[in-house]
């Protein structure tokens, strides 16, 4: 059965714990970093553990602790772009027929903790939300590897939420992913750590994300709708860079962003128009997308099993004006 765990601060000591319900259990030992806690843990042992503690009185409430992001800021940060079919078609992609896997990276400054405020900066006319299932690896991968289904457990610890949010103003127009999706706030992750056993592989199949605005649902699928899927990736990305124990791999999102793709036949016709003109369009279109984040909104992301046995908690992220 899956471990839920956490990072959190509690009277000025980082620590990490077991959560249960709505409380956790500090566990012993220093873990600065995602990568200690991830290979100085094993699944079966904090099992053990949570069950000799469940009547031990060394529970904290979650509401008395400020919980973190349980991925540190030393770790790669690596992402998968269009990766769930619905969101392909919606960019103008086949599914069927896109033999690529888009990869991008992330700055780890843009990581944050789950309940973090959104920044919005004053330059960034369109705020795009992105909830996607992010994978904690459980050891480094020097050189190419093929990574399988059946042996997925060995590479992949954990999972958690991450919300991919993107300045869509700066990453279409100016073609960079980076930049677009680097400001600081833009990769809250968490808030809780599930940690997996090799039983508990099998779920990856079938989570369920669910993101709201204000309430409303913006982005509902499943994770078999993924396209490329952990092990493929895994497998290409060790052909390309090292990867190290506790790196953050986000897997795509849904359908359903604020961000409006001309279709296939407007970008051919596009692509023949002066660059002024080309953005010009680009940016009247957009404007006319209520769905762009605003200062006040709330973003609400949930991920878990259809029978609960996995649950990364819930990710609330208000936008507040930056400079």
């Amino acid at each position: 059965m899956a471990i839920h765990a956490a990072r959190f601060s509690y009277q000025g000591r980082i620590q990490w714990g077991l959560v249960s319900g709505k409380r956790i259990t500090p566990l012993p030992g220093e873990f600065a970093t995602t990568a200690d806690f991830v290979q100085g843990h094993d699944v079966g042992a904090l099992r053990e553990f949570a069950a000799s503690n469940a009547a031990s009185r060394n529970t904290l409430a979650l509401g008395e602790v400020q919980i973190l992001s349980p991925v540190t800021r030393n770790q790669q940060f690596l992402c998968q772009g269009a990766n769930y079919r619905q969101h392909m078609i919606e960019s103008g992609l086949d599914p069927d027929a896109k033999t690529y896997n888009m990869i991008f990276t992330k700055a780890t400054s843009c990581i944050v903790p789950a309940g973090s405020d959104l920044v919005k900066p004053a330059r960034v006319r369109f705020l795009d939300y992105e909830i996607e299932l992010g994978l904690i690896l459980k050891r480094d991968v020097l050189a190419k590897t093929v990574v399988t289904d059946e042996h997925l457990h060995e590479f992949v610890a954990g999972l958690v939420i991450v919300n991919d949010y993107s300045a869509r103003d700066i990453q279409i127009p100016e073609t960079q992913f980076y930049k677009g999706k680097s400001f600081r706030t833009f990769g809250p992750v968490g808030p809780f750590l599930c940690l997996l056993s090799p039983q508990d592989m099998k779920h990856l199949g079938q989570l369920q994300l669910t993101l709201t605005v204000n309430g409303q649902v913006r982005q509902k699928d499943t994770t078999a709708n993924m396209v490329f899927g952990p092990a493929e990736t895994l497998t290409e990305l060790s052909g390309v860079q090292d990867l190290f124990a506790g790196d953050l791999l986000s897997t795509g999102t849904p359908a359903g962003c604020a961000l409006s793709v001309p279709s296939p036949f407007k970008q051919r016709m596009g692509a023949l128009l002066p660059e002024a003109t080309k953005w010009a369009i680009f940016n009247k279109v957009q404007e006319g997308r209520q769905e762009y984040l605003q200062v006040g909104d709330v973003v609400e992301a949930r991920i878990q099993s259809p029978d609960g046995v996995i649950d990364l908690g819930v990710q609330r992220n208000k936008v507040v004006r930056g400079t």
